[in-house]
């Protein structure tokens, strides 16, 4: 609650947190917590101890920071990751924008990542202790910018200001995956886009839902899916793209058709965020290579390749398909440990791998796909 979040802003607060901080590991969970409660509120005992667990959790997300950062359960696991807050930054500040208004800021992640680059922010959040959070966060970082509660579709931008909004993906009953199920709705998002804004959505969105004139930007953080951009009209570069964290790579929508032919010495599993974006036709373009069926997600080559869009496997050899068939090949090569790749067929790796009972000593990965519609095995090597 409110109230006790302020109480570990106070120097009493921020003493116990140092405290908890130094103790955690040494003492466990409920014995520091039985003797902290000796000598302060139950409340804000808890309060802190659950803050330095929090910051514990987050620092995959905020790296260094979060061990100066404030939380709750449910805004840590909204917030954006710490580099894909500063990606989308990062382009908002080589756009030349001066000032950005985050609306429905939660925690501040994305404000933390907008003021860095020197634009000034200000964040607008209904929920009063995410509010206070937010604020906490920025000073505790020594950032400018001000927050402020209130409903984020009725407040009044200023001409130079960028609206960003990131809708809240879940309703009662759990996550949503369209935009039927977002808040605010989708009816207020959208035309926001017409002009100077920028929404983060799921990265499940559909092709069919980015409004025209709208660039959708799928983003992939260390090989994770985490989300798609879409940036307003006046910002829009591409109609789709695809951009890989933490390189910075990034692949465009260019309408190239891909060859299809047979497998060649080399797959390709492109990265996700390529995937989801529509563009395997233009990843397979980008390393000569081409589709061993035009309905699957994977890009053959007759030679090695390096590319930050996709993992890359050399073809050792085909293997039967049907699973009995299958067994006796990979125990012919004394294969134990199985790791099963798939795209395109009705197979369930874990499954088909416990039936296997595979026993010898050595390693293996194989690649389950279709090819000209037919089912086909690669036993494959990672490049």
């Amino acid at each position: 609650d409110l109230a006790t979040f302020e109480q570990l802003l106070t120097p009493a607060g921020q003493a116990l947190l140092a405290e908890i901080a130094q103790r955690a590991g040494v003492e466990s969970d409920l014995g520091l917590g039985t003797r902290l409660r000796r000598h302060h509120d139950a409340g804000l005992v808890a309060a802190a101890v659950t803050q330095n667990h929090l910051r514990g959790r987050a620092a995959s997300k905020f790296g260094p920071d979060a061990a100066h950062l404030y939380f709750t359960h449910d805004a840590l696991e909204q917030s954006t990751r710490r580099r894909v807050a500063d990606h989308r930054a990062a382009r908002l500040r080589a756009a030349g924008v001066g000032r950005v208004v985050d609306l429905g800021c939660g925690i501040g992640a994305d404000l933390i990542a907008v003021a860095r680059t020197g634009i000034a922010v200000r964040g607008v959040e209904r929920d009063p202790v995410r509010t206070a959070v937010a604020r906490a966060n920025l000073a505790a970082l020594g950032l400018p910018g001000t927050v402020e509660v209130g409903d984020a579709t009725s407040v009044d931008l200023a001409d130079d200001e960028v609206a960003f909004v990131d809708p809240a993906r879940r309703d009662g009953r759990g996550r949503v995956f369209g935009t039927d199920g977002l808040q605010p709705p989708w009816e207020w998002v959208a035309p926001l886009l017409d002009g100077r804004a920028v929404a983060k959505v799921m990265p499940g969105i559909a092709h069919r839902d980015v409004p025209a004139g709208v660039e959708a930007e799928w983003v992939s953080d260390g090989g994770d899916l985490v989300e798609a951009c879409l940036w307003g009209r006046a910002f829009a570069r591409d109609r789709r793209r695809a951009t890989l964290l933490p390189s910075g790579s990034s692949l465009a929508h260019a309408g190239d058709e891909a060859a299809v032919a047979p497998v060649g010495t080399h797959l390709y599993e492109p990265d996700d965020a390529v995937i989801r974006a529509g563009l395997v036709a233009e990843f397979a373009s980008s390393i000569g290579g081409w589709l061993p069926d035009p309905h699957v997600a994977f890009v053959s080559t007759d030679r090695a390749v390096s590319t930050p869009f996709g993992r890359g496997f050399r073809v050792v050899d085909e293997l039967p398909f049907r699973e009995k068939q299958l067994r006796a090949a990979l125990q012919v090569r004394r294969i134990g440990t199985l790791t099963v790749k798939k795209r395109g067929v009705d197979v369930v790796p874990e499954v088909l791998v416990k039936r296997l009972k595979l026993d010898g000593p050595h390693p293996a990965t194989v690649i389950l796909t279709r090819v000209d519609g037919a089912g086909r095995a690669f036993l494959v090597e990672r490049l």
